[in-house]
């Protein structure tokens, strides 16, 4: 089994919403949120037995050998650098890096995965779903040949209160929060992933418009961000074309979804089934792809094999 360390319990709860407390394979040695009722309810949740006041405190225990982060995004990098520098395997939630200093903090948690020679991955959901995974085997398989043309979109609309600045550290809404007037294109990899998971390839140049948020808080904010909607135009390492698309304020559209076009028939018989889980693992939320991600995590320790959103992958979705 092996020894998991999870911090964040916020907005979203998704400390507890990947099922590590139900894996055969681990053990939640640990638990912390910055908020004191958020992280005793983390603990409960997961039948972890030790608690800490932060992320950082947490790393320093010496028996955990992997940490979950389900913070709020500017603190992702900085975490799991500082995890992976304390020998611990890390599992983080998108996107990897986050804000006007994502390139360099790229850079370092890169670097601090080569070092520690420790797993690295991303929960991107998307990697996950059925079709997406589908679409994934088959191109592995050489079924769909070099990828003409792909789309992707991560389309939530938060409405005003979800843009207003949720603040992890007291659990309020206030100016400061970082999802206020939050850049589309700063939390890409939902859509990204609809070619990079898919071929493990990378963007490498980019055209992207911007269209005026509906609410108050595109109008003035902390990011200088006046789009509710960016779109982007990308070449890709094939040489291929890639749409890409993040909204907060689109109406009548939802979700992760994408579509991939090669240049072979498009109908592939490769078998693109998605792994089985472990007993007591479920799919869970965003199209079943929670278990999934939890479980290619801890197979990636166990099998000494890299996981299927890599540290490589994790970054060319995200920058």
């Amino acid at each position: 089994k092996i020894k998991v360390g999870i911090a964040g319990y916020g907005l979203c709860r998704f400390g507890s919403a990947f099922f590590y407390q139900n894996h055969p394979n681990v053990e939640v040695v640990a638990a912390t949120d910055l908020d004191p009722a958020r992280c005793t309810k983390l603990a409960k949740s997961v039948g972890a037995e030790k608690t800490y006041p932060s992320c950082e405190e947490m790393i320093k225990n010496r028996e955990i050998e992997a940490i979950y982060i389900a913070t709020d995004a500017p603190s992702h990098g900085r975490l799991a650098i500082q995890a992976l520098q304390h020998g611990k395997h890390v599992c983080s939630a998108v996107p990897a890096v986050f804000g006007f200093k994502a390139e360099e903090e790229a850079h370092q948690l890169l670097d601090a995965v080569k070092k520690s020679g420790k797993k690295y991955a991303m929960n991107e959901t998307s990697t996950f779903h059925a079709e997406l995974w589908a679409k994934r085997k088959q191109y592995q398989a050489g079924a769909l040949g070099k990828i003409i043309y792909s789309e992707g979109e991560y389309y939530h609309d938060f409405g005003p209160k979800g843009l207003r600045g949720y603040n992890p550290k007291n659990g309020k809404i206030d100016a400061n929060g970082w999802r206020r007037g939050l850049p589309p294109m700063w939390y890409p990899t939902h859509s990204n992933a609809y070619y990079v998971s898919i071929t493990g390839g990378r963007f490498t140049e980019v055209s992207c418009l911007g269209t005026p948020g509906l609410y108050d808080e595109h109008k003035e904010n902390q990011h200088k961000n006046p789009f509710g909607t960016e779109v982007g135009m990308f070449k890709t390492s094939e040489g291929g074309i890639s749409r890409m698309a993040v909204s907060w304020d689109m109406k009548n559209a939802h979700g992760e979804k994408g579509r991939v076009y090669g240049q072979k028939p498009h109908n592939s018989k490769i078998s693109g089934a998605r792994p089985l889980l472990p007993p007591g693992v479920g799919g869970g939320g965003h199209g079943g792809s929670h278990g999934q991600l939890t479980n290619d995590f801890i197979e990636s320790i166990l099998l000494d094999r890299q996981p299927a959103v890599n540290i490589g992958d994790s970054l060319n979705m995200t920058i």
